[in-house]
This record gives C-alpha cells, structure tokens and sequence, in this order.
C-alpha cells in the first residue's frame, strides 16, 4: 500500500489542486478536524464508493491510518482502484506534524 507523510501532502495540496481527499472517518470526528474533501465514513464506503475518483491521486484519511488502510484494501481488492495514498498517521500526524492549532482527539 502506497502512502504519503504529512509534509508530503502540504506539498502536493500547495502546488496542485489534482488530488482527491477521501475522510473515512465518523462525522462527529469530522467536526473536530479536518482537511477538507469528501467524508464517506468507512462503514458506507461499500455504497459510496463511486464518489471515490479514478482519473487522479486519492488521499484517504482517517485518525491514525488503520481505517484509512482498511479502506484502501476494500477498494484496492474489491473494486480495483490504482490511485490510492494512505494518509500515514492519520489526521493526528497533521495535527501535530503540519498545523499545530488544529484540533486534537
């Protein structure tokens, strides 16, 4: 599974906007903090998957990296999606690596 750090994505959000973010994460934990993009929490995946892109780099985000992973697998094994980054210690690893005033859980 491929992934990205945090610095990295600061990066590629700064210098192109050809890249889809995927929150897999609860809305209650979407209020507290986000970087934006779609959430389709990992639960609903399944029946939201077309909203997931194919023609460009998806992003996908979650806590700490493990439900973003599963939902790499699900789309990767089941729906064989090539495009996918696995947020690497989740929004928590932007939290404190990237934007120290982002919110915390």
């Amino acid at each position: 599974m491929d992934e990205i750090t945090a610095q990295e994505l600061k990066a590629r959000l700064s210098h192109s906007s050809r890249i889809q973010l995927v929150d897999v994460r609860e809305p209650e934990e979407f209020e507290i903090c986000n970087l934006g993009g779609e959430l389709i929490p990992l639960g609903d995946l399944p029946k939201q998957s077309a909203r997931v892109r194919r023609d460009i780099p998806v992003v996908v985000i979650c806590h700490h990296g493990f439900r973003s992973a599963q939902a790499i697998n699900y789309l990767t094994q089941r729906l064989g999606y090539e495009n996918l980054l696995n947020l690497k210690g989740g929004i928590h690893a932007w939290a404190t690596q990237v934007d120290p005033s982002m919110a915390q859980y």
